[in-house]
């Protein structure tokens, strides 16, 4: 007999797990939607964000099955289902910055045809609003297991965003120019919203 879709969201984590499932299923279908790239930065220099990044989501989905270790803590139901919330609005916040974006998102670093650097809706919030959506979605979920595998894989997911991040914006600084992201950069700050930026 299969699950129909009260079992599918009978715990916070269950939750959290089909908010993933339905993010990647979409996100994938999604992917044609893109313009033709016409320059990509090295492979090395995108393996060093890859790495992490993988590894992370590895630990964060397997971790806590892999290890059957104790959790590190149990929280009570309402603040799991506060939780399980935190990682779908995370989710639907890339989604926001994704259908923002439109043919411009890429799956890699990249330089599209017509290439602009979009500053508003989500953008204005975040330079990066996929990667600051994925990280909430991975840290609220790895809380609400509360196993630590769960909680390195979330750690390990958020430094491959950021170094991708950073490669992002040296990469397209020097396709589109210096002042490209100059401005940008001193208005809107990287990942956390309204965290101080340097003027």
């Amino acid at each position: 007999m299969g699950l129909n879709l009260p079992d599918l969201v009978s715990s916070p984590t269950r939750a959290c797990a089909l908010s993933w499932d339905l993010w990647i299923v979409s996100w994938a279908v999604a992917a044609v939607w893109s313009r033709r790239a016409v320059a990509r930065p090295a492979a090395l220099d995108e393996i060093v964000h890859w790495l992490p990044t993988v590894v992370g989501f590895g630990l964060l989905a397997f971790g806590s099955i892999a290890t059957r270790f104790t959790p590190l803590w149990v929280l009570p139901e309402a603040a799991g289902w506060v939780l399980a919330g935190a990682c779908a609005a995370g989710l639907l916040f890339t989604w926001w910055a994704r259908i923002w974006l439109g043919s411009l998102w890429s799956g890699s670093v990249s330089r599209k045809d017509d290439h602009t650097v979009i500053q508003t809706g989500p953008y204005r919030l975040v330079r990066h609003p996929i990667y600051t959506g994925l990280i909430l979605a991975a840290f609220a979920q790895a809380a609400a297991i509360g196993q630590g595998a769960n909680l390195l894989g979330a750690a390990l997911m958020t430094l491959g965003f950021w170094l991708k991040a950073r490669l992002e914006e040296r990469f397209l600084s020097q396709e589109l120019g210096v002042e490209a992201y100059a401005d940008y950069r001193r208005r809107t700050p990287m990942l956390i919203p309204f965290w101080p930026v340097r003027g």
